[in-house]
């Protein structure tokens, strides 16, 4: 009997404390994904891009004074997409929230961006960009529900052959009592299919139809093997959040993000490039004491985040949809002529 299996949303929300709310401008063609804490989680992040876009991400260092934060971002629009964490943090002080310096408070919310200005989309913003006004309409929009594909910051992100897009999935781990919970902005210089064909590349860690069924590739043609012809700099970045309930140290969440970032290995080819922006930020609403064998619960919860992390880009990939710009590129759907359930 495996040890995991899907949570009953199969969401990053399946992690108790985790609520995520998404804002899209179509037009635009560019978004924002929003993960707030019920509470101030544990969190920290592991970069691996050669070219990251990133606010915050200094502080999550477990050597760092601050240790909990009070939302994390997910954004398109490139360098212009960091306000959207200006916009969560205006929503979240509202409501009182923010780390206490004498009579005021400060949210702290570290964000990532992906690049998508060259999509189609009309980016002739004027003075201000959008991104504000998104990060505060996707922390007002917060919830259990968690929408995929062509969604928040996965509405204008692209993949080396398909249109990428926002995916989620979560697991519940039988022998700890824990959930790991994955969202990931899909926008890779790398495949997350196999060649020209509709396999997935996290086939092996799929549970039941999640992103088709279709198993494996029967073959892996050579010509799959090898990363797109003249990628363009600083364009490409997957971007991650992972969560889990078990009551993580800093350092522990450091090591979660690192040992998360195997699903990006796991899901799309090639990645971690000098081109990419890849980064995963990790998160413990510390809901679950774990037992005295800590170092064995988080190699397991470390392992479970990395199976679900790759899941979750593939479950992004398999949900979009084109964007309606001359050119754009195709959705897994519309070039295997299958319909995503």
């Amino acid at each position: 009997m495996t040890p995991f299996r899907a949570g009953p949303r199969n969401a990053l929300t399946d992690v108790a404390g985790v609520l995520v709310g998404q804002a899209e401008d179509a037009r635009l063609g560019s978004g924002v994904t929003a993960a707030l804490f019920e509470r101030p989680a544990v969190a920290s992040v592991d970069v691996r891009g050669g070219g990251p876009g990133a606010r915050e991400t200094e502080l999550l260092a477990p050597e760092r004074a601050v240790e909990r934060v009070d939302a994390l971002v997910l954004s398109g629009g490139s360098a212009f997409g960091l306000d959207a964490a200006s916009g969560v943090m205006a929503a979240l002080a509202e409501d009182g929230r923010g780390f206490a310096v004498g009579p005021a408070r400060v949210p702290i919310v570290p964000a990532a961006i992906l690049f998508d200005l060259t999509n189609g989309g009309d980016k002739d913003w004027g003075r201000f960009p959008p991104y504000r006004d998104l990060g505060y309409a996707a922390a007002r929009a917060a919830g259990p529900e968690v929408a995929l594909g062509s969604v928040g910051a996965g509405l204008g992100a692209r993949t080396a052959t398909l249109k990428g897009g926002l995916g989620s999935a979560s697991t519940a781990i039988e022998p700890l009592g824990v959930t790991v919970g994955a969202l990931a902005a899909v926008n890779a210089l790398g495949s997350a299919t196999v060649g020209d064909g509709p396999w997935f590349w996290a086939a092996p860690y799929e549970i039941g139809v999640e992103f088709g069924g279709l198993g494996p590739a029967p073959e892996v043609p050579a010509q799959a093997l090898l990363p797109p012809p003249k990628p363009l700099a600083g364009a490409n970045t997957t971007l991650a959040i992972v969560a889990t309930d078990a009551a993580l140290t800093k350092a522990e969440a450091k090591a979660l993000a690192g040992m998360a970032q195997g699903g990006l290995v796991r899901a799309l080819l090639p990645v971690h490039t000098p081109l990419d922006g890849d980064l995963v930020f990790a998160a413990s609403t510390e809901r679950v004491a774990l037992g005295p064998d800590r170092l064995a619960a988080l190699s397991l919860i470390g392992h479970a985040a990395a199976l679900t992390l790759a899941r979750a880009i593939a479950r992004g990939v398999h949900a979009a949809t084109p964007l309606p710009f001359p050119g754009a590129q195709p959705s897994w759907a519309l070039r295997h002529g299958r319909q995503a359930p």
